[in-house]
């Protein structure tokens, strides 16, 4: 080899190696976003549908963007372990700090939980900010202040750089519980029990549905967190089927994602208090899954009631509808209620990307993408028409509320406090 030949590769090598110290892509054209869900335990019903419509409207986009100067890559993170059966804060904080050490990342979608989100907003507002926009996460303290549910030092404790990095596009816990209760002053329930499962979801949706519901007149006979370890509730059921002067109460309200033993909640109560039409059940979006039904057995969560962020499928846009047929074609039916926030999530990404290109700029950096995300501003997408707000939560106020029929959730119907 030639003495300048040799210097030449020498200077090639080199210039190779600095570039990924930098930790960027190699072509520079590659934008890298990263799923963070709990992929392993029952929440795989909800999670694996998020998954699977980010992941369709990529491929819709053919995973390019800005007429092709960019390819756009995936990859699903799990933040859950075998272990646990469901997230683990210890995993969903090496996985953010991951994310926020791969430059090449410029989106974090994500998490699942609420309490998950806790840990990682702020590692990885002090990345860049890197983009954080959660397809799912409704606890109110994370963006906003929402008096009774939230702590004192919320949200500012979770962004230590003073710049918001963090939105979602399902509606908040603080919407959740007025809706709710307002569904079971219809079903005429005058006493309630209401349980949690005392992580950062479950203990913030039940406190909005106790606060709620003491507004509303509704006696609130009891409200505590329980054991998500437990082999059985059959003692607690005995305990709150005398609570009212020997009586049960009408309804129970379950504050708990499916991971936390819900299941077994609901056999336990129906063993000791009778079917749902007996002492009415309910519970939030945690429970909106086929998972939990299927833990309970479809005879025993018959007539149960759970609601969640977004619209009954009978409500949604063309572009909504449109969505479950191409998700339907692609990987089977589905009426998992976290796949359309998914899919819109994605999509909001893409349209934050495309105005960044649109305006001269550079969608490789964080920054940027991440404020052109923030700015989202009427736009069309599966779930309507939406923005988001200077809180970085998304303007759309609905939830859809599910009755447990014949072993599967069917649509009640779409529910708001708008009049």
């Amino acid at each position: 080899m030639s003495k300048r030949l040799f210097v030449l590769v020498s200077l090639v090598i080199a210039a190779s190696m600095l570039l990924a110290a930098c930790g960027g892509a190699a072509s520079g054209k590659t934008l890298k976003i990263v799923s963070d869900e709990p992929m392993t335990g029952s929440s795989l019903t909800q999670t694996q549908t998020i998954v699977n419509a980010e992941e369709l409207r990529l491929a819709q986009a053919n995973n390019q963007a800005c007429g092709g100067k960019y390819t756009l890559s995936y990859e699903a993170w799990d933040d859950a372990t075998a272990a646990t059966g469901q997230w683990d804060g210890a995993t969903e904080t090496q996985n953010a700090t991951k994310a926020a050490a791969d430059k090449s990342v410029i989106a974090y979608l994500g998490t699942f939980n609420s309490g998950a989100a806790k840990l990682s907003i702020p590692i990885l507002n002090q990345a860049g900010p890197l983009l954080m926009a959660s397809p799912a996460n409704t606890y109110p303290g994370l963006t906003h202040v929402a008096a009774g549910i939230t702590a004192a030092n919320e949200p500012g404790v979770y962004y230590p750089s003073g710049v918001r990095n963090y939105a979602r596009v399902a509606a908040t816990d603080d919407l959740q519980g007025p809706i709710d209760v307002n569904f079971m002053v219809s079903l005429g329930a005058k006493t309630l029990y209401i349980l949690d499962d005392q992580q950062a979801y479950g203990k913030g949706v039940a406190d909005s549905v106790a606060q709620a519901a003491k507004a509303a007149g509704i006696n609130v006979l009891g409200e505590e967190g329980y054991d998500t370890k437990a082999p059985n509730y059959q003692a607690l059921m005995t305990k709150i089927s005398t609570i009212d002067n020997g009586n049960p109460p009408q309804m129970i309200f379950l504050g708990a994602v499916v991971d936390s033993n819900s299941s077994q909640i609901l056999k336990d109560k129906v063993a000791i208090m009778g079917d749902n039409t007996k002492v009415k059940f309910m519970g939030p979006d945690g429970i909106f899954t086929q998972a939990f039904i299927d833990g309970a057995g479809a005879t025993v969560a018959e007539g149960a009631y759970a609601s969640t962020p977004g619209l009954a499928q009978k409500d949604l846009n063309a572009i909504g509808t449109k969505f479950y047929a191409d998700y339907a074609a692609k990987y089977g039916p589905t009426n998992e209620p976290y796949a359309v926030l998914g899919y819109d999530l994605m999509n909001g990404l893409l349209y934050a990307i495309e105005n960044v290109c649109k305006a001269g700029g550079d969608p490789s950096d964080r920054a940027t993408v991440t404020k052109a995300f923030m700015n989202i501003k009427d736009f069309q997408g599966a779930l309507g028409t939406w923005s988001i707000d200077a809180n970085g939560d998304i303007t759309l106020p609905y939830f859809k509320i599910g009755q447990a029929q014949g072993g599967k959730y069917v649509d009640y119907g779409t529910f708001s406090l708008k009049k």
